[in-house]
């Protein structure tokens, strides 16, 4: 089916307007109306080929928000209608250990990413959510609390789930202290997350601007990380740090705000390492660095069943698709509270 889309053609032109087939729907598949995709710190990487080497044209969109259109005739979980979501990815081993523990986002042979991926079943590579439409198997569909504004739950599918998956699997809950570092994307959902699993937070800033939103978003407390004599006050505090800062940065001042037997979990993906952490700051303390990508599909859901059963969702902007190049400048400069979100009825206003 042919489908309106934006691409990526190579790593230094803006992207443009494109036309994508989409696979007709198979018995498994869902074929979704996308309503909005949100705008990832991913889609930018990806597009300028700073992560891995890109097979041009690609479209980006991996916090998709869409109405399911048509259903497969195996499909019984979905009906036509209602409000779904695609995440990052579409399609995994299904067999492999990882899959087998719905951790299909860890699978062994590879997952298949909803954008950038070869597609095992339509052949070529996949294509992401800046487009009118996609068909996912039903098995990487996800069901969106209707509850939810539908602009602000797109960036959940990444951005969300990025921030809950290590805080449930290092057990954040209540009288748990949690430190955020960086008030963006990923760091402003995990501010609302954490607050909302009970867990005291502190957010590490370097910008005292951001103090009273961190403070509206459910955080008790905000450190000046350029402040030496703050960080020097935050030391031994913290159970649980999720850095989300996608540059190279120093991770010892972050180490020494950790308790003994604490975690600094990394999951903003810097272009290029971060220095080398002192070995000293982690054994005198038993600390840990550790790292979390997304989360597998049983996860993702219950992230959002979470998030509608609290009523979090994204602090959004939202942006016509022919905006698209102009808030990736905006994003690299930070200029964005908090998300960017693509309204796909403009794509043939």
């Amino acid at each position: 089916m042919p489908t309106a889309a934006f691409a990526a053609f190579d790593a230094k032109s803006p992207l443009r307007a494109h036309t994508v087939e989409r696979r007709e729907p198979g018995p498994a598949d869902v074929a979704i109306d996308i309503l909005f995709c949100g705008v990832c710190h991913s889609d930018l990487h990806f597009a300028k080929s700073e992560w891995f080497p890109v097979d041009y044209p690609l479209v980006p969109g991996q916090e998709i928000v869409g109405r399911v259109r048509a259903v497969g005739s195996d499909v019984k979980r979905f009906k036509e209608g209602q409000l779904v979501g695609v995440g990052c990815l579409v399609d995994s081993c299904r067999t492999c250990p990882s899959c087998q523990e719905n951790l299909e986002n860890y699978c062994t042979t590879g997952m298949t990413m909803t954008y950038g991926s070869p597609d095992p079943k339509g052949g070529g590579m996949t294509m992401g959510g800046y487009s009118t439409a996609m068909v996912v198997d039903q098995d990487f569909v996800l069901s969106i609390p209707e509850n939810l504004d539908p602009a602000g739950a797109a960036p959940l599918l990444c951005a969300g789930i990025t921030t809950y998956s290590p805080l449930r699997h290092w057990s954040i809950g209540k009288d748990s202290k949690v430190g955020v570092v960086g008030l963006g994307g990923l760091g402003h959902m995990a501010i609302q997350i954490a607050a909302a699993m009970g867990a005291e937070v502190t957010v590490f800033t370097t910008s005292a601007g951001k103090a009273a939103d961190a403070k509206s978003l459910g955080a008790s407390h905000v450190v000046i990380s350029t402040d030496a004599d703050a960080m020097a006050a935050a030391a031994g505090t913290l159970d649980f740090i999720i850095n989300t800062v996608a540059a190279p940065h120093n991770l010892d001042p972050l180490i020494a705000a950790l308790r003994r037997d604490g975690t600094l979990c990394l999951v903003g993906v810097p272009a290029s390492p971060h220095p080398s952490p002192s070995v000293m700051g982690l054994v005198f303390g038993r600390k840990s660095i550790g790292a979390s990508l997304i989360g597998g599909i049983k996860e993702t859901q219950e992230m959002l069943d979470f998030c509608g059963k609290h009523n979090i969702t994204a602090h959004t902007e939202t942006i016509r698709m022919d905006e698209i190049n102009e808030a990736y400048e905006r994003m690299l400069k930070g200029d964005v509270k908090y998300r960017f979100v693509i309204d796909m009825a403009t794509m043939s206003a």
